[in-house]
C-alpha cells in the first residue's frame, strides 16, 4: 500500500489521459541519465520505542513509549536512477543507530533525545536537511501526546527548535 503522501488523486480528466500506444508497438524505457535528481528524503514514520525519558522519580525507574517521525533530504549519487546501492543513503544503517542509541539511553528532556536523534540523521556529509519529531504519548493528562520537533540544515549550518 503506498503513504497517503504518495497517492495521485486517481481523477482522470481528458487531457491527463495517456497516450494509446498502438498494438504492438514496443515501449521504450526512459534513460537513467534523462531524469536529474537533484535531491532525494528519506522518511521514517511513527519508529516506536521505549526508552528514560523524564525527570520525574518515577520516569527515571520506569521506560516509557516515544514515537519518533523523521525525514532526511539529502543529495543522491549520480547511480540511485541506475540503481547503485552505494550512491543511496543507508536508512536502515541510521534506524539502528537510533534505535541502539534510544533505548540504551536515559534523558531528562525531550530536547535531548530530539537532538540526538537528530544528530544522527544528519551525520551523512549528503545530508541536507534533517527534521526530527518525537513524541510522548499521554505525557499531559488529558492530550494524545506531547511532541518537539528539531531542524537540521547544512546550508545554514545550525539546527531550529519547534513546539
Amino acid at each position: 500500500m503506498e503513504h497517503p503522501d504518495c497517492l495521485d488523486t486517481g481523477v482522470s480528466t481528458p487531457d491527463r489521459l495517456p497516450p494509446r500506444a498502438s498494438p504492438g508497438a514496443q515501449r521504450t524505457a526512459i534513460p537513467a541519465a534523462a531524469v536529474p535528481v537533484h535531491d532525494a528524503q528519506i522518511n521514517v514514520r511513527s519508529l516506536r520505542l521505549r526508552t528514560f525519558i523524564g525527570f520525574n522519580a518515577e520516569e527515571r525507574t520506569k521506560q516509557q513509549a516515544v514515537v519518533i517521525d523523521i525525514e532526511i533530504a539529502y543529495a543522491p549519487g549520480a547511480g540511485v536512477i541506475a540503481d547503485r546501492v552505494e550512491d543511496a543513503l543507508d536508512y536502515k544503517a541510521i534506524n539502528k543507530r537510533v534505535i541502539r542509541h534510544v533505548e540504551s539511553g536515559r534523558f531528562l528532556l525531550l530536547e535531548k533525545l530530539v537532538a540526538d536523534v537528530l544528530a544522527i540523521c544528519s551525520e551523512d556529509p549528503r545530508t541536507r536537511r534533517a527534521r526530527v519529531c518525537v513524541a510522548k504519548p499521554h505525557a499531559l493528562r488529558f492530550a494524545d501526546s506531547v511532541s518537539l520537533t528539531l531542524d537540521y540544515d547544512a546550508a545554514a549550518g545550525r539546527s531550529r527548535r519547534e513546539n
